[in-house]
């Protein structure tokens, strides 16, 4: 009987503290920049194919010495900033610009691509919430 009563009790306190806990699955990008040998391919494949012809080496110079081409270490997105626009923009590249689409056409495909991302994000500056007075200024500029 103790031991059925046992049972019971720890079946309801296995229920009880699932039941208050979410468990969230990483994206794909998170699971990356948790890997040290993905942050280090999308490195690689960042110095290959995107920092020494348009934007940068480095978070320090991306931007300053490469004129018109996006820093890529700031958190300025043009072109929408979320892990799919970013993956959606080196795919198929941007018209009008310097920013040609990649496709699939990494080594190891698609897995490469969110590699660089992982690796972009790993290295991206703070970004900064605009304070309250400063959003202020800027609604006041924007109404002219």
């Amino acid at each position: 009987m103790k031991r059925c009563i046992g049972l019971c009790l720890l079946t309801l306190l296995v229920a009880a503290c699932g039941s208050d806990s979410e468990i969230t699955e990483q994206t794909i990008v998170q699971q990356y920049m948790d890997d040290e040998l993905a942050l280090l391919r999308g490195e690689a494949i960042y110095e290959g194919s995107c920092a020494s012809f348009c934007h940068g080496l480095t978070p320090e110079i991306a931007g300053e010495e490469y004129g018109s081409a996006a820093n890529l270490f700031d958190c300025q997105w043009k072109y929408g900033g979320s892990d799919e626009e970013i993956f959606n923009t080196v795919v198929t590249g941007v018209v009008g610009t310097g920013m040609v689409g990649f496709g699939s056409n990494f080594p190891e495909g698609d897995s490469d691509l969110w590699k660089l991302i992982a690796y972009l994000r790993s290295k991206q500056m703070p970004c900064e919430e605009p304070s309250q007075s400063s959003q202020n200024s800027q609604d006041s500029i924007e109404q002219y």
